[in-house]
């Protein structure tokens, strides 16, 4: 269930959240038809008739246009022909500071549903930076001592350190048709959903870039290094067990996309699979040698249509109870800012949205890495 974030509350009051859960319900029912089995989402009416995708992307446009309505102050909509209200400059604003809302409604929670596995989101308001503290990952050493008078023995004292983490801004530029919106002949929903999901792969892609290049960076020393080249079963609980203790005793989880947890087997050359097994359901086991495997989100490469950006023989090995890897700050809301109804010849306007967000790599947390 997304939760309400402060900036959309005071834009749109507590009496007038609800076209904003209607939209969260509708981006939930989206995502889950297209596989994401964890989305909750409103099946039925409270009568228990059934809600089809198609009914609540209706009721959410003419729910939207109301809204834009309320925003604008506009009481009279209906008075005038949509081609006049299309050019009214407080229209404008109030459509796009609706959709603005409507971004930072989804965005927080979706991004967190995708990376919480190794990432910590934050939100700070415009021109702050967000602040970060690092405990030490240690223990104080105990030594052995005589019986005879007070003594004292190394001295130790933990120091914790700060690191801080700076947004940077993002934009995406679309084409609109306020006339059609406005008019009912295309989906500000869809519309909405689609630039939604823009932000949401940019901002995970950049997520899994420092979460990649963090880890590519651990020690790869034999025998001891928590960096391993090959899969072996012996390998892998080795890396399992040395992350749980340095951890402080907490569970690990292997993460990895679906392929590259497709190539964790027993090193026992009888081992068998019948066709209702897990790992014939799954592609890969839910649990092995008493260490969870977690299926990490592939994301598709845009520059190269057809390929993938999350690397597939890569198996990461996390401790789910430490501090995060990766630090995502998300700063203030979504602005934007459109051009006049008439600058173009076909009455489309152009319009920008900005969205700023930041990621670091702060943590204290130990972890491993094995290619297959």
């Amino acid at each position: 269930m997304n939760k309400i974030p402060t900036n959309v509350l005071q834009f749109a009051g507590e009496e007038n959240l609800g076209v904003y859960k209607m939209f969260a319900d509708y981006y939930n029912h989206f995502k889950s038809l297209n596989g994401d089995s964890k989305a909750e989402f409103q099946e039925a009416t409270a009568d228990g008739v059934k809600l089809t995708f198609s009914e609540k992307e209706e009721k959410l446009n003419a729910a939207l246009k109301r809204e834009i309505m309320r925003v604008a102050g506009i009481t009279s909509f209906e008075s005038f022909p949509v081609a006049t209200w299309s050019s009214h400059p407080t229209l404008q604003w109030a459509t796009f500071a609706v959709v603005s809302a409507m971004i930072d409604m989804i965005l927080p929670q979706s991004v967190m549903d995708a990376t919480s596995a190794f990432a910590e989101v934050r939100n700070i308001g415009w021109g702050d930076v967000a602040q970060f503290t690092v405990k030490p990952n240690e223990l104080f050493v105990v030594s052995k001592s005589s019986r005879l008078g007070k003594r004292t023995t190394e001295l130790h004292k933990w120091y914790s350190g700060q690191v801080s983490v700076t947004p940077e801004p993002r934009q995406m530029t679309v084409y609109v048709s306020l006339m059609k919106v406005l008019d009912g002949k295309e989906s500000l929903a869809e519309f909405v959903q689609v630039m939604i999901r823009s932000f949401e792969h940019s901002l995970a892609l950049d997520v899994y870039n420092a979460f990649s290049t963090a880890m590519d960076t651990i020690d790869a020393t034999p025998v001891t290094g928590l960096k391993v080249a090959g899969y072996t079963q012996a390998e892998f609980v080795r890396l399992s067990q040395a992350v749980r203790a340095f951890n402080g005793g907490g569970n690990v989880i292997a993460l990895g996309t679906q392929l590259a947890l497709s190539k964790v087997l027993p090193s026992n050359a009888n081992y068998r699979y019948d066709i209702n097994s897990e790992y014939t359901r799954l592609g890969y086991m839910n649990n092995f040698m008493g260490t969870d495997l977690m299926v990490l989100p592939q994301l598709a490469n845009i520059a190269v249509p057809f390929t993938t950006s999350v690397p597939d023989d890569r198996i990461y090995f996390l401790s789910a109870g430490s501090q995060r890897i990766v630090k995502v700050v998300l700063e203030g809301s979504t602005l934007s800012w459109q051009d006049d109804t008439y600058d173009r010849a076909n009455l489309m306007q152009v319009s920008t949205m900005y969205k700023s967000w930041g990621t670091g790599i702060v943590t204290n947390s130990v972890a491993g890495i094995m290619t297959v």
